[in-house]
């Protein structure tokens, strides 16, 4: 039996390859399925089944393509109505595989066809779940995300939650792996753990969602309570996985189209496309394409995109680093992002080349700022999240959360100011954002609040985020 996690970290997401006796199963692949293939190719195998846990929200699956080109029926649980031909499991009923058992443990909650898979080994004992949205490392799912499709409440559903975890999980042996389908850094939940594996007794002992001794009404308040309004592609997400989407590769042949200079700006300014630049956020500082919008390859990229792009049907034109216009693409697309029209050739030196405009972004090193900000005190916005702010945040600052930075225009000043997150990268997409929206009298601070700190500038005393 073979067992390998395939994690994919821009998008917190885990896939699964299970292998027994030469036959194959894959839970919640990844849209682009090549890496599946190649594996079940290089062992003899055989893919024989594809096991979705739930309706994906954060990201496109690769269920429909993977079994177009394999033949194997795509598997859901109970309340599931996809508008693809599909096998709709019964809870308990189970799936040989070689010599080892899938078992199908209807535990609606975060979603109402949400199920967990039970892998049963050799000699018929429990031996791993593949939880999906239901139970994270230090989690469980969030129980708003399905609501707007049903008629119940996201308490109601918290309160289905609790009866399929407790009905369903916590009555398995202590010894039994938990493999989810997300970790930290995800949207689907709030206080997932850096781990990715665990065993379920030690879930038991440190998940809040899990004690023993909590009422259901306890659960119901603590699941729903402090959760962030879900990003907006998440509902289009779930139409593309449960109806259906357009083959990879006929988005790959169109995003990765090199236009040149004139021909990136007619297209751009003929569709209406958003241009996208990916660069790290050094580069872009320095130089961009007027209107642009950086979000770098380098940080949460696709998360990020979804989030503040929004529309998956938005047209997109890329600004890459040399050689990575397909892996750009392939992100967009993990997300639903299938509309990138192409990319500029030769990227900015082309640009300046043609004699096109070019913009930058104003920056000053951490401690420049701490003494401009100490003399002339200009304002300050953090564009980190709220917990962020809250924990430790310049005295002088203003929050302006990047995710809801558009909320935030009004409170932006005539006078210059200055921007920065925890790092630097995070800075320079709402500079972008905020250039894009007219706003060019901003400064990005460098490094972002640990280079302002490290320079001296003085902060709020330091509140561990557990205890807000």
């Amino acid at each position: 039996m073979i067992i390998e996690q395939i994690y994919t970290g821009c998008l917190a997401q885990g896939a699964y390859y299970i292998e027994s006796e030469g036959e194959v199963a894959i839970i919640d692949p990844l849209r682009e399925v090549s890496n599946y293939l190649k594996k079940a190719n290089a062992s003899g195998a055989q893919i024989k089944y594809i096991f979705e846990t739930h309706f994906h929200a954060d990201f496109v699956s690769g269920h429909i393509t993977l079994s177009k080109e394999t033949g194997a029926p795509i598997i859901y649980g109970p309340n599931a109505n996809p508008s693809f031909e599909a096998i709709i499991a019964s809870d308990g009923q189970e799936f040989k595989l070689g010599k080892i058992t899938i078992k199908a443990l209807h535990t609606p909650g975060h979603t109402m066809e949400s199920t967990t898979y039970l892998l049963k080994d050799e000699k018929g004992k429990d031996h791993a779940i593949f939880s999906g949205d239901t139970l994270f490392l230090g989690d469980v799912g969030r129980p708003d995300l399905a609501q707007k499709a049903t008629d119940v409440t996201k308490e109601d559903l918290a309160g289905i939650l609790f009866e399929s975890l407790r009905e369903k999980i916590l009555p398995l042996s202590d010894d039994v792996i938990v493999y989810p389908a997300h970790g930290a850094g995800s949207a689907c939940g709030k206080n997932m753990m850096k781990e990715t594996v665990d065993s379920l007794g030690n879930q038991k002992k440190v998940n809040y969602a899990l004690r023993a001794d909590m009422t259901k009404e306890e659960f119901v308040k603590e699941v729903t309570d402090g959760l962030l309004p879900p990003p907006q592609y998440f509902p289009l997400n779930v139409k593309m996985n449960k109806e259906g989407y357009e083959d990879i590769d006929e988005v790959l042949d169109r995003g990765t189209i090199a236009l040149a200079p004139e021909a990136f700006e007619n297209v751009a300014n003929e569709t209406g496309a958003l241009i996208l630049d990916v660069r790290h956020q050094d580069d872009f500082v320095k130089g961009h394409v007027p209107r642009s919008i950086f979000i770098g390859l380098n940080g949460d990229f696709a998360p990020w995109v979804g989030a503040l792009i929004g529309d998956v049907a938005q047209p997109i034109l890329l600004i890459t680093p040399e050689g990575k216009e397909k892996e750009a693409v392939t992100r967009l697309s993990r997300v639903g992002f299938d509309g990138t029209l192409g990319y500029l050739k030769g990227g900015l030196v082309a640009w300046k080349n043609a004699d096109k405009d070019v913009d930058v972004v104003n920056s000053v090193s951490a401690i420049e700022a701490k003494e401009i900000i100490t003399l002339k005190k200009n304002p300050v916005f953090d564009v980190r999240k709220e917990t962020e702010f809250a924990s430790e945040h310049l005295t002088t600052a203003l929050n302006a959360t990047l995710s809801s930075l558009n909320s935030h225009l009004s409170k932006m000043p005539d006078e210059t100011f200055y921007v920065h997150c925890a790092g630097g990268y995070r800075s320079v997409i709402a500079a972008s954002i905020l250039k894009s929206r007219g706003y060019h009298n901003l400064v990005n601070i460098e490094g972002g609040f640990g280079a302002l700190k490290n320079a001296g500038a003085s902060v709020t005393d330091y509140v561990c985020p557990t205890t807000l």
